[in-house]
């Protein structure tokens, strides 16, 4: 690994280090940060340099932006989602900048945590099918505990409607899914 590669994700994970959140006894953000590496090192094996860096720092400060702050219902929730990825951007592209990252490769990953090319753009979409992947693997089981039928259906479906077609096929090959959770990810 380059030096200064491990420079942008050791100042990513001293950031995440201070989130004031924890989950299994360790600060929330940075123990998302080294899943979506795991996940990406398994998933895109041959990561981009950039894609990696991106992946560790998609969710670098998500504490700072409380949802508490953005009006209820959908419309608060997009805000706050979009002002999220914009932080996150910002906060990436900056490290890698004081790296000496060019700026082709800056702009790279702000469009990544930005999620500029969804379905157009492939690292755009490994990034994105990564985030499912972490979402589906850690998080959804505690998400479907707290939610209507309904709801879990609905998120299932916004979840794989994100996802590539090799990335849905992945899911169902891995994740023992409930039928009318599986139908989801079919093509």
């Amino acid at each position: 690994m380059s030096a200064q590669k491990q420079a942008v994700l050791d100042a990513i994970d001293a950031a995440n280090a201070h989130d004031p959140n924890l989950d299994d006894d360790r600060p929330e953000a940075l123990l998302y940060g080294e899943r979506m590496t795991a996940e990406l090192d398994r998933l895109v094996p041959n990561a981009s340099d950039v894609l990696q860096i991106a992946a560790r720092g998609q969710h670098v400060e998500r504490w700072k932006l409380a949802r508490s702050e953005y009006p209820e219902g959908r419309a608060g929730y997009l805000a706050w989602r979009k002002a999220q990825a914009v932080h996150h951007a910002e906060v990436v592209t900056g490290l890698m900048t004081r790296e000496g990252y060019d700026a082709e490769q800056v702009e790279a990953a702000g469009r990544m945590l930005r999620k500029q090319g969804i379905k157009r753009d492939e690292e755009v979409q490994a990034l994105e099918d990564v985030i499912c992947f972490v979402f589906l693997k850690w998080y959804f089981l505690p998400f479907a505990a707290k939610h209507s039928a309904e709801k879990i259906q609905s998120i299932v479906e916004k979840t794989a409607r994100k996802m590539s077609s090799a990335g849905r096929a992945r899911v169902l090959a891995e994740f023992d899914l409930p039928n009318h959770l599986a139908a989801a990810f079919q093509d």
